[in-house]
């Protein structure tokens, strides 16, 4: 049992989606797993273990940005053995070509967080996703025809972010979205020898203003979790 995960040894999984809302964490677990049974509500910061088509699956819930997933990550891959990590959530697209409800799988990821400077002492560290879990949601996305994009996200520690025009500029250099997670999750996973990716469905978009509605969320929502589990389990 860890500081923030009330697991016993055994009961989470090696592969883990990471859902920010762990509200979302149980609609997954209840859904798409066989056998699911809840492991954690400390902090009810839900975390749960089933099958998915026979395969040990786990959810766990992450809160949102950078500082809440980084304790759940950490605690995941350092005490609990987790070896591939997968964050499903949302993000805004940053390019006109990116379109609400497509799904982006992050390549890389920029951020504005400070972890990585205080980490590598100035050094830039470039937060990058596993290739075979890359390639193995392209190659579902494509299988089901799913809009998809790959390339770079911009993880910002601000939701509300007081200087639009640098989220302009990364928009200039090819950044495809914004969310709040991926960098650290790549960095931590990097660290213990892990996998990770982050797929992302597009809920709004900062160009043209527009964005989903909570129904529209849901049934994307669910496409790109079906993606990401058909990925880990194949």
């Amino acid at each position: 049992m860890s500081t923030h995960i009330a697991a016993a040894s055994g009961e989470i999984a090696e592969t883990v989606l990471l859902p920010g809302d762990p509200l979302r964490a149980e609609w997954i677990a209840r859904t798409y797993l066989d056998d699911a049974t809840c492991y954690s509500r400390v902090r009810n910061m839900l975390g749960f273990t089933g099958r998915y088509r026979g395969v040990p699956v786990s959810v766990q819930g992450t809160g949102m940005g950078q500082p809440s997933l980084s304790i759940y990550v950490h605690e995941l891959l350092a005490e609990y053995g987790a070896r591939t990590l997968v964050r499903v959530g949302s993000c805004g697209s940053m390019q006109p070509h990116v379109g609400i409800r497509d799904v982006v799988i992050g390549l890389s990821a920029a951020t504005d967080s400070a972890e990585n400077v205080l980490r590598f002492e100035g050094f830039h560290y470039a937060p990058t996703a596993d290739f075979q879990l890359v390639r193995a949601v392209v190659e579902r996305a494509e299988a089901a025809g799913t809009r998809h994009h790959v390339g770079q996200l911009f993880s910002t520690d601000s939701f509300y972010h007081d200087r639009p025009e640098l989220r302009d500029r990364l928009r200039d250099f090819g950044v495809l979205a914004v969310e709040m997670e991926a960098a650290a999750l790549y960095t931590l996973a990097a660290k213990f020898g892990a996998r990770a990716l982050a797929v992302c469905t597009v809920s709004d978009h900062l160009i043209t203003g527009d964005e989903t509605s909570s129904d529209e969320r849901e049934r994307t929502f669910g496409d790109m979790v079906e993606l990401a589990l058909d990925a880990v389990t194949g």
